[in-house]
């Protein structure tokens, strides 16, 4: 007695939305420990590995 198998749900709106969600609280943190260059800083780490992983993938 199989069913046949549904395709998944897509969650990628919601992948999005909790990434936002999680990196605002993570700058919050580290402003409010290390101050605004320290999030400064991170965001300019952040900004530059996904500007790597995004040259590998058009290759």
């Amino acid at each position: 007695m199989s069913r046949p198998q549904g395709s998944a749900p897509n969650f990628t709106k919601a992948c999005i939305v909790m990434f936002g969600v999680n990196i605002t609280w993570i700058f919050m943190a580290i402003w409010s420990i290390w101050g605004l260059i320290a999030v400064a800083c991170t965001g300019w780490c952040i900004n530059r590995v996904i500007s790597f992983i995004a040259a590998r993938r058009q290759m």
